[in-house]
């Protein structure tokens, strides 16, 4: 049977020429090599002071959180459409997550919701610019000036993407990324850290090793509890190779949305992923949503897909549904309920060809008549 995969990244003869060297030559005085020339490409990729890469995402996060003070009795604001990663760090460090609600069309955080939750333990915003999408990021930064509060851009899912002119995830007081096997671009599992703010790189840097101070001259001296959230040299050789190829793999994943768009667009029922007029889109995942008169059950659409070879997923559930935050009071979100009910993500490997979303879309098209 035809198999046409959920989300394949694209690796070429440079990333397994970095790699190669990495895993022969980064050891002993060199095992840092890879390390530091990412985090300068990553910076200068942004335009952002610092970056720290991390072993992951929620790494990224969890530092974040932390080097922004945020403990226990605090609040931190997320959207209730997004994946647990963008919570979980919260908990981690005893927060409270407070969920709001997401809009309509873009399917990132309300900034109107956002300011009727602010409260006196309100301490931080999570801004996650899901699929692709951007949050509406100077409504969302003047509600942060006026209440004194931390704006951390979760930028995962949107490499590549730009809010008037500037990159995902270098508008706030931090970003964070995710370069799993998944993502746009790609270091199997890893993440970054960025920020411009010279005292949160400096707090952000001794808890990223394990609470070592560069300014104590004492080896193996750990001045605060710290974490190890560390990317590997070899990891980094292909991080490198992905960040110089960005600008062409971010260029493909608009293809491949667009010729979603062209085949789909005549279906009366359903929306797809938007961009506003001031923002560029990198679409990581070409999204449907299905309008309630299609009477369609997604998850059976979903079946049908899978049935036919093509790995079709669903949008994410509103994170407060989980049993972990049931006991949490908290008003009901219907668009991040409807969206967790109605949408479904379609592939999006690099390396699809006109003919394989051809034959996808020939599929959703057929099954919803």
């Amino acid at each position: 049977m035809r198999k046409i995969s959920y989300c394949m990244p694209s690796i070429g003869e440079r990333e397994i020429q970095y790699v190669t060297d990495a895993i022969t030559n980064g050891w002993g005085s060199h095992c840092y090599d890879y390390i530091f020339k990412f985090q300068n490409l990553y910076k200068e990729y942004l335009q952002t002071k610092y970056a720290i890469a991390t072993s992951s995402c929620t790494g990224a996060l969890h530092i974040a959180l932390k080097t922004a003070g945020i403990g226990p009795g605090d609040e931190v604001i997320v959207p209730d459409a997004t994946w647990i990663a963008s919570v979980a760090p919260i908990t981690y460090l005893g927060a409270t997550p407070v969920f709001v609600d997401v809009l309509e069309d873009t399917w990132c955080i309300d900034p109107c919701e956002i300011e009727k939750s602010i409260s006196q333990k309100t301490k931080a915003i999570i801004a996650v610019h899901l699929y692709g999408s951007m949050c509406e990021m100077d409504e969302i930064m003047a509600l942060a000036k006026k209440h004194n509060l931390i704006v951390i851009e979760d930028a995962a899912e949107a490499i590549g993407s730009e809010y008037k002119g500037k990159k995902a995830g270098s508008i706030g007081d931090f970003g964070v990324f995710s370069f799993h096997g998944t993502k746009t671009l790609t270091t199997g599992e890893g993440g970054m850290l960025v920020t411009s703010n010279d005292e949160y790189y400096q707090n952000a840097m001794i808890l990223h090793d394990h609470g070592r101070d560069p300014k104590i001259k004492k080896t193996f001296w750990a001045e605060k509890i710290g974490f190890k959230y560390k990317i590997s040299n070899i990891q980094a050789a292909l991080g490198c190779a992905q960040v110089e190829r960005s600008s062409d793999l971010v260029d493909e994943k608009i293809n491949i949305f667009e010729l979603y768009k062209k085949e789909l667009q005549s279906i009366d029922g359903i929306t797809m992923n938007i961009e506003q007029g001031y923002v560029r889109n990198s679409y990581w995942m070409p999204t449907l949503i299905l309008g309630q008169k299609l009477n369609i059950e997604r998850d059976q659409l979903i079946s049908h897909l899978n049935d036919q070879g093509i790995d079709a997923r669903p949008f994410f559930y509103p994170v407060s549904e989980f049993p972990e935050f049931s006991t949490l009071n908290g008003q009901e979100n219907p668009i991040s309920k409807k969206l967790g009910q109605r949408g479904i993500n379609l592939p999006s490997s690099f390396g699809l060809t006109l003919d394989d979303i051809q034959y996808v879309s020939e599929h959703v098209r057929s099954y919803l008549g």
